[in-house]
């Protein structure tokens, strides 16, 4: 497997991510970044990002929960910032990814983590916690959702899968932008491209949504549905905080108030002015939910 590494002069001086880089070998000696923040003795939270961002999109709440004493974690997946990029679309699958990341979770050793996962990160992310709930205390989710293949894409989803297998120059960090509300700094902008020095790093941005499954027959949905039975037994806390703003998203955390049974009485929210990208827009509300839900844990 080929695989590129962004140099590090690429990360310097990034507007609002300071955080020094931690790294683990996952796969074919893949080096996976991760940030590493706060009391290694407080709790755990687990940020993971998804499609085409990277762990910069955490930096305030990173700071924010680091600050409210919880040990926060915030991995790259690989393909994405500061982690390796394989150059050839055949090296990227659904299973693949959820492989790479249980590979980082065992290294980790966490025990009673929180997990926020957005976008990708609830699609890879809830795996891991079907897949080992007895590492997870919590769960909150925002816009992201676990498919298995049935019932038709919106029309927002399906234009954005066109673009990104269709586009010469598949703009990372006007992507950003334009699944954002407020507006981003030319710099926070440049922050969301730095990852990728050409068209060469970005196989694995490029190929995730359509990766997505679709389609009843497509990979990830038969182990999607095995963990779809692991969440509709799930009593432990589960939190949904989607935005108001996200055309792609929209409704998705009525499937889990519906069938997650710790989902019911929770203090769930949906977060005004926020894109698709909520980090970027509603991150104190997003870092004061966790630390709610931390705090109803004990």
């Amino acid at each position: 497997m080929k695989a590129l590494r962004t140099p590090d002069a690429r990360f310097e001086n990034l507007p609002g991510y300071d955080f020094s880089p931690t790294y683990c070998e996952v796969g074919e000696r893949l080096r996976l970044h991760y940030a590493d923040t706060g009391p290694r003795d407080g709790r755990t939270i687990i940020l993971m990002h998804g499609e085409p961002s990277w762990s910069y999109l955490y930096r305030f709440m990173i700071k924010h929960l680091s600050a409210a004493g919880f040990r926060v974690l915030a991995p790259d997946l690989i393909g994405f910032g500061k982690s390796d990029k394989p150059t050839d679309l055949g090296d990227y699958s659904y299973n693949g990814h959820v492989r790479w990341m249980q590979e980082w979770l065992d290294q980790m050793d966490v025990r009673d983590a929180v997990l926020f996962c957005q976008d990708w990160g609830g699609l890879i992310g809830l795996r891991l916690v079907a897949d080992n709930p007895d590492r997870f205390a919590a769960v909150m989710a925002g816009n992201t959702g676990l498919p298995i293949g049935k019932g038709t894409p919106s029309d927002a989803f399906l234009k954005w899968q066109k673009f990104s297998q269709t586009v010469p120059v598949f703009p990372i960090g006007n992507i950003l932008q334009g699944a954002t509300v407020r507006t981003l700094s030319d710099a926070e902008v440049a922050a969301y491209d730095a990852p990728y020095p050409d068209e060469t790093y970005k196989a694995g941005a490029r190929i995730f949504p359509a990766l997505v499954p679709t389609d009843p027959a497509m990979a990830g949905v038969a182990e999607n549905v095995q963990a779809w039975k692991v969440l509709k037994t799930w009593t432990k806390p589960f939190l949904t905080g989607f935005s108001d703003q996200d055309p792609v998203t929209k409704g998705g955390e009525k499937i889990f108030q519906k069938l997650v049974p710790g989902a019911k009485g929770q203090p769930h929210a949906i977060l005004k002015s926020g894109g698709h990208f909520l980090q970027e827009d509603v991150h104190t509300e997003l870092s004061e939910m966790l630390i709610g839900l931390c705090a109803r844990l004990g």
